[in-house]
């Protein structure tokens, strides 16, 4: 395991504990649940026990109120062994945040101790037929009733979908984003397994059909016209973390599994290891895992100092992160040659969760617009003192010739 820099005592216990349990429940039974496309119902219990479901949740909700770094690594290590899994700690929790931080007292006091324990799990439901990395094109709405709201609308791909009690739902209320915290049972809403899938296979992903659903008054998290703006972006933004962490932990995995095969196998009369193409492909992968992996803490850093800088080092390491897994995933199934592309070795899942990970909570372009956007901006800002000065000479040169 590389070296990991300033983590605490407490941060390094932590880790320790995840890896474990990473190790021993959920890794030797990754492959079979990607084939089955679901997480069992013990597993989930498990999982639930031992509070990871309630990394984030505030101790006073009985959760386990972890910094960012330790969520991180919560991350990490369960992206290491599973990325379906870490899927789950990654909606469930961007539900929790959302409570924890929007919801009103009787919001947090009815959902978080049922989010930290696991007896209820949560879904993130905002992507639409039309509207996906566009979020402004949300289409689904709400009317106001009496005693509630009607809701009428269409979500697709909503990890965890088809398990979750309860979701974080977007729509339209006169026209204004609305966040509303929707449980399964509510009628009018029709949930439908999503089969086939690429990457996450054991993701159990679902379509959201609501058909007059109707919800009551207390329903709404934060107020009317903040959904998009203040409430999704927020969830999407811890999203974007735990994502980034949990492509740390896929390209250790990748680079794990080279090195052990790279090691046994032998080719040309050498050992794989000794080919100096594939020393550049596992050369690459530790670089790449290492870099992230560091773009990750100082992310974690600068977000649990409250520093504004958090959201864009987010975006940095959710980029970096993303597209080094795909590399080291595709670089793992080269290594194995034929036998990565079928399921006697773990790499050609990887292969396909990292291809799901450049799209899921902001697709790879649509970080390469933003990251360029701020550079330009920070760039301004750090020209302004010496523009004058060179528009000045400009001036002198151009009155000289």
């Amino acid at each position: 395991m590389a070296t990991r820099v300033q983590l605490s005592r407490a941060q390094t216990e932590a880790r320790e504990t995840y890896e474990s349990f990473a190790r021993d429940h959920i890794a030797p039974f990754a492959n079979d649940w990607d084939l089955k496309g679901e997480l069992p119902e013990d597993f989930l219990a498990a999982f639930a026990g031992d509070g990871h479901l309630g990394a984030i949740v505030p101790a006073a909700y009985g959760g386990r109120e972890t910094d960012p770094i330790t969520f991180g690594l919560l991350n990490e290590e369960t992206g290491r062994a599973c990325s379906s899994v870490r899927s789950l700690v990654t909606v469930h929790s961007m539900v929790a945040h959302a409570v924890t931080r929007w919801g009103n007292e009787r919001q947090r006091a009815r959902w978080l101790p049922r989010l930290a324990t696991g007896g209820s799990v949560g879904a993130f439901a905002l992507t639409e037929p039309g509207a996906g990395s566009d979020v402004q094109g949300l289409a689904a709405t709400a009317r106001r009733t009496d005693d509630g709201f009607v809701l009428n609308g269409e979500k697709r791909w909503i990890t965890f979908g088809r398990r979750a009690d309860v979701y974080l739902l977007f729509a339209r209320l006169e026209g204004r984003p609305t966040a509303f915290l929707v449980e399964r049972r509510n009628p009018g809403l029709d949930v439908r397994p999503v089969e086939g899938v690429l990457g996450t296979r054991a993701s159990m992903l679902a379509d959201l059909s609501l058909t007059d659903c109707r919800v009551p008054a207390d329903a709404v998290l934060g107020r009317p016209g903040f959904g998009l703006a203040a409430v999704a972006a927020d969830a999407l933004e811890l999203g974007r973390y735990s994502v980034a962490w949990g492509c740390v932990g896929l390209s250790q995995a990748c680079l794990d599994a080279s090195l052990d095969y790279a090691e046994q196998r032998q080719q040309f009369g050498a050992r794989l290891r000794d080919h100096q193409l594939v020393q550049r492909m596992l050369a690459d992968m530790a670089t790449g895992t290492s870099a992230s992996r560091l773009l990750c803490q100082q992310a974690g850093w600068l977000r649990a100092s409250g520093d504004q800088q958090g959201v864009h080092a987010t975006w940095l390491a959710k980029y970096f992160a993303t597209t080094t897994a795909f590399r080291a995933a595709s670089d793992a199934v080269q290594i194995h040659g034929a036998r990565g592309c079928g399921g006697e070795y773990p790499v050609q899942r990887y292969l396909r969760d990292a291809k799901v990970m450049e799209i899921i909570e902001g697709s790879t372009e649509l970080q390469q617009t933003t990251i360029a956007g701020s550079a330009y901006q920070n760039h301004a800002a750090s020209s302004s003192f010496t523009a004058p000065a060179a528009m000045a000479e400009a001036a002198g040169q151009e009155a000289r010739t």
